[in-house]
Parts: structure tokens; C-alpha cells; sequence
């Protein structure tokens, strides 16, 4: 059974692993802490991007000749594989590792193995601390791996009731700034941020990440448009981020002649991206939950009535209170004058 010094430490790991939201794909990001033998903290680390070490690997260059004989506490199991780095289980078990507390196993069958491995150097293994919370923390790499997509996040901004803009069209600014500055924060956590050509053509939206939030890599900025409407010189076409105009010739088209957005996400996945933020438009948003794309739903809620204007989710298919897309809300909480809510689809696991 492990110890409160072992799950404390999981639950570090745990935090850790959420600094390389963003830049590991199409690895997960995954925590590590290293406890020398009397409990203390000697090392720590997240998963770097692509060619980079692994975690275990962070967290063991730090501890150095104080990993002999301690625990490595790490968020998913020790990758079991030569690819473009060595196997940790390797490195873990030559560091002199005596005990090892994973929270899951991975699910990959090239890269499993590790605590099969460690268990057979004479390791003792602790398997399952925290493994809530631990998948939790890689749902977006454990969806897009069991779905072959990446993890969509709808991300939107409304009025109490419900507008997304005033009748005139203006939507400048519904939240606060500390609202505004929190989704810089959370587009730093996914590798894709995705719009429609209208809220292109209507905010000239420039889809980065701002300068303060420092983040390994760009995500990349989807503009979703059909017929090729955005113009050269919009701000999403800088030399900012990377650039994909998704057009209905490039991806393919639906009945209705518009993006194949499962096709889209396919693309996506296939170029290695895990996660997404969908922040286009009502009409896109509606369009996605219809074809059932959408993992989670981020919503800020500003403390203001219009009572007229554009709803945050346009159509969606739903004709009947009986079809309603039912959402489970897993957290709200207030950022400055504004409320965050976050949900997912009723029965997500």
C-alpha cells in the first residue's frame, strides 16, 4: 500500500504533468517524482516535447546518485520501448530504483511492458495510486489514442442568457480581461486551436497564445472554411503560429457541401495533434456537438443580460427537449467578475 509520502507525491506528479500540456503530442505528458530513500524529494519533471526525455528521465538527472535505493512515483507506467529515446524501465532499474508507484498503465502495446520489466529486476511495484485522478490529467492523449481524434474542447463566451453577441454583432468584450487572459492560459494547453471562417471574417481573430504565457511550441490555428473565404492578409495567417485553411476541397465535404469535421479531425490526429480548442462560432460549435465531436465543454459566463443576439451554440441538430445533449458539470469557479464552468458529455468516463 503506498504511503502519504507516496501519494503526496503522486499528486505532485500529477500537477506536474499538466506543465507539458501543449508541447509533448503525439506523446502524453506524463509526471514524475523521485523520493530518495529517506522520502525526500531528490527529482521531478514532466515529459519534454517530441525527441526529448521522458519524465522519469527529468526526474532522474536531477536526483543523481540519490535515486540509488529510492522511489520513483510516476503518473502512467515507464514506457518499455526504444523509439526516438531509450526505455525508461531500463534507465529506472540502472539508476538503482528500489520501489516504483505508477498511477495507470499504458495502454499502447509498443510501449507497456515497463512494470513487467521492473517487477522482474527485483523493483517493487505499487500500481493504481491515484489513477482517477491520473487519467484525468491525460484525458486528452487517452481520448485521442481510444478514438483515433484529438480531445475537443468547445470553449465559449456568453451572457447570462446565453448570447454570444449583441443584436448589432458586437461581441467585444462579453468577459473580463481575467476571463480573457484564462483561455490564453488554456489554449496553451492544447496543440490546436480551431475556428470558422466567420469569426475570421467578422473579429479577424489572430488564434495565439499571448507572449506571457510561455509555451514550448504554437498551437496550430484551423481556420474551418469551406469554399477558401479567408483572406491572405488576415491576422490568422501571420507568421505567429502555423496555419492550416481547411477547405472543403482539401478535407472533404458533408451532404450539405460544408467540412467534414470528422474527417478534419482524422487529418488532425494523423499529424500528431491530441487536443483541440474549438473556439469558432456558434454555427461551428453546433456543427461539431451534432456530429458528436465535442469532449468537453469550457463556458465563461459574464454577469450581463442582452436579452437579444447570437446564442453561444448555433444549430445542432436537436429538435426535441427528449435530445437534448445532457452535460455532467465537473467544476465552477469564479474568475474575476465572471464564472468558468466546465462539463462533459452525461456518461463520459
Amino acid at each position: 500500500m503506498a504511503t502519504d509520502v507516496e501519494i503526496a507525491a503522486m499528486d505532485r506528479a500529477i500537477l506536474i504533468a499538466a506543465l507539458g500540456l501543449g508541447s509533448t503530442s503525439p506523446n502524453p505528458s506524463v509526471g514524475a517524482v523521485i523520493l530518495d530513500a529517506a522520502g525526500a524529494v531528490a527529482g521531478e519533471g514532466h515529459t519534454a516535447p517530441p525527441g526529448g526525455p521522458h519524465a522519469e528521465i527529468v526526474a532522474l538527472r536531477q536526483a543523481g546518485s540519490r535515486a540509488r535505493g529510492a522511489t520513483a512515483v510516476v503518473t502512467m507506467e515507464p514506457c518499455d520501448h526504444t523509439g526516438r529515446t531509450g526505455p525508461c524501465s531500463e534507465a529506472l532499474i540502472e539508476a538503482g530504483i528500489a520501489r516504483a508507484v505508477v498511477a495507470i498503465r499504458d495502454p499502447t502495446p509498443e510501449a507497456s511492458g515497463g512494470i513487467d520489466r521492473l517487477r522482474a529486476a527485483g523493483i517493487d511495484i505499487e500500481v493504481g495510486v491515484r489513477a482517477a485522478e491520473a487519467r484525468a490529467g491525460l484525458r486528452y492523449w487517452l481520448t485521442a489514442l481510444g478514438r483515433e481524434r484529438p480531445y475537443v474542447i468547445w470553449k465559449f463566451a456568453s451572457t447570462l442568457d446565453g448570447r454570444s453577441a449583441a443584436a448589432d454583432g458586437t461581441s467585444k468584450w462579453i468577459t473580463s480581461e481575467a476571463a480573457r487572459a484564462d483561455v490564453h492560459a488554456l489554449r496553451g494547453t492544447v496543440d490546436a486551436i480551431i475556428a470558422g471562417v466567420g469569426t475570421i471574417l467578422a473579429d479577424d481573430a489572430q488564434l495565439t497564445v499571448r507572449a506571457e504565457i510561455r509555451t514550448p511550441k504554437a498551437p496550430l490555428r484551423v481556420v474551418v472554411d469551406s469554399s477558401g473565404r479567408t483572406p491572405k492578409d488576415a491576422r490568422v495567417c501571420d507568421n505567429a503560429a502555423p496555419t492550416w485553411i481547411a477547405t472543403a476541397a482539401d478535407v472533404g465535404t458533408t451532404a450539405d457541401g460544408r467540412v467534414d469535421l470528422a474527417a478534419l479531425c482524422k487529418r488532425l490526429y494523423d499529424r500528431g495533434v491530441r487536443a483541440v480548442l474549438l473556439e469558432g462560432g456558434p454555427t461551428l460549435a453546433g456543427a461539431f456537438a451534432e456530429a458528436g465531436l465535442i469532449d468537453e465543454v469550457v463556458g465563461y459566463i459574464a454577469p450581463k443580460m442582452l436579452g437579444a443576439g447570437a446564442n453561444a451554440l448555433g444549430a445542432a441538430g436537436i429538435e426535441t427537449i427528449g435530445n437534448a445533449l445532457e452535460l455532467e458539470i465537473r467544476d465552477v469557479i469564479r474568475i474575476g467578475p465572471d464564472l468558468r464552468l466546465t462539463a462533459v458529455p452525461k456518461g463520459s468516463a
